[in-house]
């Protein structure tokens, strides 16, 4: 994929071989995410899928791009063919044009070259913002632009949508007290109520992963969400801890953990990706008092937003989300909408027909997962 600047000398693009250029450079790119860090391309790489690390640059070598492509191949039949995906990528100014269409221009090419299926883009690119006050949507123009130039190239709203297409932002700068004084005031009162009734939270370490693995499951079994193996997030979760990249958080009541969770941080934001939780004790409102300390976790190492991750695909009460919703939204943040994720339909009949399968073969693993989730559930039952 290395080529020379196209005519006229705009962007170049390269190979990138070395996490220190990598993370380094990255984090200064417009829409810097956790899942474009090399640590996160290398948890990938365990579990089917190849990576492939590009700059683009501009003539005076200044960086004007780059993005984390994960590959994998895929069967359909008797045909085998690669999918690349870029989570949370690429990492560009939307605003700039010629930028815009040398990347998307070098990934359409390659995946024509490879006779792929598609290109998967899924950038944190701000398409509006919803006001959950007075159920309001504004558009943002410069993302709807940049949505207008997708289809113009071919690019399509994909139907798989791997990542969170919306999601609360909290700008964590201001003070302490500004923060709390800018929460509901119900999520302040529950912050309190907890610290009154003995909940504490501590930092957790690699030792205790396990125990909130099992924590993890669990919390799947009563809630109802599919999730991977046991072993996956154990390995994902100690490479990105021992890299620097992840901190968990656990609430305790007389030292029993009930629940917690496991910040992702990097070029200044962190993510709340995983939470868990028990039964007991919920009264005390320990998530609430959980979710103020990361707050303040995070602003004690630098950073300046919080990502709560995840918001409704639709802002309505049926949604199933909707509980969690209202919950995060007590803490004062931006309601954000984002583009979401696009697909390229590099050979379009594979395009067509993988999709067509697609639901059918999700169908099949969600089933599998429910039952791993069950059995691993019963397995941990009465465990501490």
């Amino acid at each position: 994929m290395d080529r020379p600047a196209p005519k006229g000398g705009y962007v170049k693009s390269r190979t990138v071989t070395a996490r220190e250029e990598w993370n380094g450079a990255v984090s200064r790119l417009p829409g810097a995410h956790v899942l474009q860090s090399w640590e996160w391309g290398e948890c990938k790489t365990r579990y089917g899928w190849s990576v492939d690390r590009r700059f683009w640059e501009r003539e005076d070598s200044s960086l004007a791009a780059a993005a984390q492509i994960l590959r994998r191949t895929i069967r359909i039949g008797p045909v085998s063919a690669a999918v690349f995906y870029l989570p949370k990528g690429p990492l560009l100014d939307w605003r700039d044009g010629a930028v815009c269409g040398e990347v998307l221009s070098d990934l359409e090419n390659a995946a024509r070259r490879e006779h792929a299926i598609q290109v998967k883009i899924d950038p944190d690119l701000v398409a509006g913002r919803y006001d959950p006050d007075s159920g309001r949507n504004a558009s943002d123009p410069a993302g709807e632009e940049t949505l207008h130039l997708l289809r113009r190239r071919g690019w399509r709203y994909s139907t798989e949508q791997v990542q969170f297409g919306n999601t609360v932002l909290l700008d964590i700068r201001p003070g302490e007290d500004a923060l709390l004084a800018s929460m509901k005031q119900k999520t302040r009162y529950n912050i309190r109520l907890a610290q009154k009734r003995g909940v504490e939270v501590r930092p957790g370490s690699e030792a205790d992963l396990p125990a909130l693995a099992r924590m993890y499951v669990e919390t799947a079994d009563r809630d109802g969400f599919v999730i991977r193996s046991e072993d996956y997030y154990l390995d994902v979760w100690r490479a990105m801890l021992r890299a620097g990249l992840a901190q968990p958080l656990i609430a305790e009541v007389d030292g029993l953990p009930v629940s917690a969770l496991i910040l992702f941080h990097f070029a200044g934001r962190g993510w709340y990706f995983y939470g868990m939780s028990r039964a007991m004790h919920r009264e005390k409102m320990p998530n609430h008092l959980l979710q103020w300390e990361a707050i303040r976790w995070l602003r004690a190492h630098g950073c300046s937003a919080y990502d709560f991750w995840g918001a409704p695909d639709a802002f309505v009460e049926t949604d199933p989300m909707w509980g969690v919703f209202q919950f995060k939204i007590g803490f004062g943040g931006e309601v954000i909408r984002t583009a979401g994720a696009w697909d390229f339909p590099a050979v379009p009949l594979l395009y067509a027909t993988y999709h067509l399968l697609l639901p059918r073969m999700l169908d099949v693993t969600r089933i599998f997962s429910r039952r791993r989730t069950r059995l691993m559930a019963n397995s941990t039952r009465g465990l501490p």
